[in-house]
């Protein structure tokens, strides 16, 4: 509990007690009276205070207007009355404070959870110099500098492991509690814990790209991504006010002015008090108090879960997703490919491996990264010269003085080269040198452990189509798409037909269901952008993928995406239930208290024990972790 919610709390039991002496001394004097007004102004002087700055400023009809405006309407009628019993009045007020605090303390909870994600906000970067450490603001570390980590201590920035061993805490980007282990070699990413070694990391961007800036920078900004929920009841609020206000004026002042012109007794007194009920009944807190916390609690429940949603318009399109889109590589598989084969090759084949991976050498694809790795050794960028990357196709460069290309058959077909079709399963790379076809390379991907299960869970939650769209042949994407019980398939598609198979996949929804497209490499932000939830493969995506995306999954994990829909449904479904609630039990009440069944006590529970029971409920959606 805060400063301030301590504050309140001290003021409610002061306030509780004044009360409970005027109800105790039952003198009918000026002490009571004295008690009455000190419970009174004690628990109620900032509403008033609100109240008044609203009628000042022109904005009148909020909550704070409606409180002043039924207690102060009780006092008064209490006065008329010669009862001077404040009760009620200190009553309402003491129990819609009870109400506040509640829900403050609800909204701190949540709140909490997602602050909890502003932990790995690393305070300082360890730089040697002149043989010890000294601390430095992670923001002056320049791209390229060596940092060194320190058991205990958090990752500041983005790096490669240049010397030692350790194991990673990421649950605080991932939701999981497994540690990862890491060593030379392997890329690291800011915000995780260090647990045992020590660690020397080459920076390799600047704190401001970083993995946890970005993080950061999502879920600050989510709350200003606003659901149609939020927007209908901020709307429906604003209409709603005014219109019980002078419900409540009309069933003050008509009843008696009609019962005056049929001759009859006016009893303005029962009348007033109706009215005065009407309005503390009417108070619209359990909405706008409950639903956007539900959607807060929602975004900090898939947080903790390793699922960060930019906005609670997109948590809410994510409980309609009935098309699941797909990229292939580094989405539903690792994205580790490994050469396999190679077939027909004019020269050693050693020296095949080494013209396409010195060719290959400017590409950060996870193909040219392979064809890296099987050469075995460092690339010499001095013996390659001209290089052109020919998206979807391949690439063209000078090594040692010589042409050399390689691609996929497109590219062949494009430079008039005849070539070798390949029937083995895997991505081709066909390879030619000054124009003369050299042979290809077959290099081989595998699925991801969870992405077969990911799929069946997809299904199982009634997601209606699952599409793999994918650059490679089809007889690979074929192969895939089979062992992963993949509803449809597209192959050899450039980025630009990735974006068409989508825009073909949204006409067929017809704005019925919502279609989410999974990727992670820098080709997916234009499909990313065009889907109506992108989702990227946030650890080890690229930056584009992440800054298109609406949904970022920080372990690659194809089986949050489910989890992510789950999540998003729970929290829809409880908004409906506190916006049902709410309403049936407040027309209930306003008809009662017009009609003079519903007396200021029943008041009292339909505002504040509304608030309170849609607010327990909104919690619910916080605890996501089992679903």
């Amino acid at each position: 509990m805060n400063k301030k919610q301590k504050k309140m709390l001290v003021r409610i039991v002061v306030a509780a007690l004044l009360l409970a002496a005027a109800k105790l001394l039952r003198t009918g004097g000026w002490a009571e009276t004295a008690l009455y007004a000190a419970s009174y102004i004690t628990i109620g002087y900032d509403i008033l205070h609100k109240a008044l700055r609203g009628i000042i400023n022109r904005q009148v009809f909020d909550e704070n207007f409606l409180m002043a405006v039924a207690t102060v309407g009780a006092i008064a009628l209490a006065v008329y009355e010669k009862t001077y019993d404040f009760a009620e009045a200190v009553s309402v007020m003491l129990f819609y404070q009870i109400g506040e605090l509640f829900q403050s303390y609800a909204v701190g909870k949540s709140r909490r959870n997602i602050s909890a994600l502003m932990d790995i906000r690393p305070d300082y970067a360890n730089m040697e110099k002149d043989g010890s450490l000294e601390q430095v603001d992670p923001e002056q570390v320049p791209t390229g500098s060596v940092i060194v980590v320190q058991p205990g201590e958090k990752v500041p920035i983005d790096g490669e492991v240049i010397e030692g061993t350790s194991s990673l805490d990421t649950a605080a980007l991932t939701g999981e509690s497994q540690p990862r282990d890491v060593e030379q070699g392997d890329e690291i990413i800011s915000g995780c814990i260090n647990l045992t070694g020590v660690l020397k990391v080459r920076t390799t961007k600047p704190f401001g790209e970083s993995t946890v800036s970005r993080i950061l920078e999502l879920m600050e900004n989510s709350s200003s991504h606003k659901s149609r929920s939020e927007n209908f009841i901020s709307k429906f609020a604003r209409v709603y006010t005014p219109a019980v206000c002078f419900s409540a004026l009309a069933l003050a002042v008509l009843p008696p002015v009609i019962s005056l012109i049929m001759g009859a007794p006016a009893l303005w007194e029962v009348w007033i008090y109706r009215a005065l009920t009407f309005l503390v009944i009417s108070c619209p807190c359990a909405l706008v108090i409950s639903i956007p916390l539900s959607f807060f609690a929602g975004l900090g429940g898939a947080s903790r879960e390793g699922v960060l949603i930019k906005g609670s318009n997109y948590l809410e399109a994510l409980s309609r997703t009935g098309i699941v889109v797909f990229d292939k590589t580094g989405t539903l598989t690792r994205g580790v490919f490994e050469v396999s084969e190679i077939h027909h090759s004019i020269i050693p084949e050693e020296k095949l491996i080494e013209l396409a991976a010195l060719a290959e050498c400017a590409s950060s694809h996870p193909i040219s990264k392979s064809l890296q790795r099987a050469y075995g050794r460092e690339i010499d960028r001095d013996r390659v010269t001209d290089i052109q990357e020919i998206s979807g196709n391949g690439v063209i460069a000078r090594v040692d003085g010589a042409e050399v290309a390689a691609g996929n058959g497109r590219l062949m077909d494009r430079l008039g080269i005849e070539y070798l079709e390949c029937h083995s399963p895997g991505t081709i790379i066909h390879i030619a040198i000054d124009g003369k076809y050299a042979g290809h390379v077959v290099i081989s991907d595998v699925e991801k452990p969870t992405s077969k299960a990911a799929i069946a869970e997809l299904r199982r939650i009634g997601v209606k189509k699952t599409v793999m769209l994918t650059g490679d042949i089809g007889r690979v994407a074929e192969q895939m798409a089979k062992k992963l019980g993949i509803d449809q398939y597209h192959s050899d598609l450039l980025p630009a037909d990735k974006v068409a198979e989508v825009e073909k996949l949204l006409k067929e929804t017809g704005g019925r269901e919502k279609l989410a497209f999974v990727g992670d490499g820098i080709n997916d932000a234009p499909v990313l952008s065009r889907a109506d939830i992108g989702i990227a493969m946030g650890a080890m995506g690229s930056d584009a993928a992440i800054e298109a995306a609406d949904v970022v999954l920080m372990d690659d994990d194809p089986m949050k995406i489910a989890k992510a829909i789950k999540i998003s449904r729970k929290c829809i479904g409880i908004v409906w239930q506190n916006i049902v609630f709410a309403l049936a039990i407040k027309a209930l009440c306003l008809i009662l208290g017009a009609l003079g069944i519903a007396n200021m006590w029943a008041a009292i529970f339909a505002d504040v024990g509304v608030m309170v029971l849609a607010v327990l409920n909104a919690m619910r959606a916080l605890y996501v972790h089992r679903l």
